[in-house]
């Protein structure tokens, strides 16, 4: 008599999110079209200036001027504040510019969806709001690194909104390509 348990192999839930098979309606591209790690990570640091920048002018100045603390406890209002526009710049940019923050377009990086055309607010909301809020802490800043080692250089977020980062370059030279085969 076999026993059920050791036919079947020891996968963990980490293993069965990373092994998840995409139902890829849309946005198909070689491994070699998603963008890597670190011009991700370079993208994302120009991304914090800007939300540094734009922090420091809607409640910096208000704060200089009434003399108020800069606490960055969460619970604070002025920590409360700085999360809203961090997570409020990812959103509206990624779904106002079709998947481009400031740093994005710098690099020439977008964000795809496998199971959409365009990025619906849901699936931003998931990415850039819940995902970007999970990860934003120290210990869960390693969940960026599964892009490495992940054939679509997803990270956790991606896997949760079926979504990944291409490289626009790469996007348009095949462009060209298909209109020249089609001449």
């Amino acid at each position: 008599m076999t026993d059920e348990a050791s036919q079947r192999p020891a996968v963990g839930p980490v293993a069965q999110l990373l092994e998840k098979k995409h139902e890829r309606q849309f946005h198909h591209y070689p491994d070699y079209f998603y963008a890597g790690f670190w011009i991700r990570s370079f993208a994302y640091l120009l991304d914090l200036l800007c939300i540094l920048a734009i922090t420091k002018i809607v409640l910096g100045v208000p704060t200089n001027l009434l003399g108020l603390s800069k606490s960055s406890e969460l619970f604070s209002i002025y920590g409360f504040s700085t999360l809203l526009i961090y997570l409020a710049y990812f959103i509206l940019m990624t779904k106002i510019n079709h998947g481009q923050t400031i740093g994005k377009m710098v690099f020439g990086i977008r964000v795809v969806c496998y199971t959409e055309e365009e990025l619906s607010w849901q699936t931003v909301l998931v990415r850039e709001g819940a995902c970007r809020f999970v990860l934003r802490g120290s210990l869960f800043m390693l969940g960026y690194l599964v892009t490495i080692f992940t054939p679509n250089k997803q990270h956790i977020g991606d896997y949760f909104s079926d979504t990944s980062v291409v490289t626009l370059n790469l996007l348009a030279a095949r462009e060209g390509v298909q209109k020249n085969d089609s001449n």
